[in-house]
């Protein structure tokens, strides 16, 4: 499945995700994109939300920005 994904970084509510429909998440994450440590926390995030691996999610597109494509097999 992919998921179209609003990053929110450095936020206070972290780790948080709401699922806006029509496969759409908003994800609130405490760690700041410094040196892809917001990517990390955004897979086990993620993981721990679908209950899958954390292997098992992948970034297609956006791993610079805050708009991703997060695909979950």
């Amino acid at each position: 499945m992919i998921y179209q994904v609003m990053v929110k970084p450095g936020s206070k509510k972290g780790p948080l995700v709401i699922e806006t429909g029509g496969g759409e998440l908003i994800v609130y994450l405490r760690e700041k994109p410094i040196d892809g440590a917001a990517n990390i926390a955004l897979t086990k995030v993620l993981a721990q939300h679908f209950q899958v691996a954390k292997t098992r999610i992948k970034i297609k597109t956006g791993a610079r920005g805050r708009q991703k494509l997060v695909q979950i097999d």
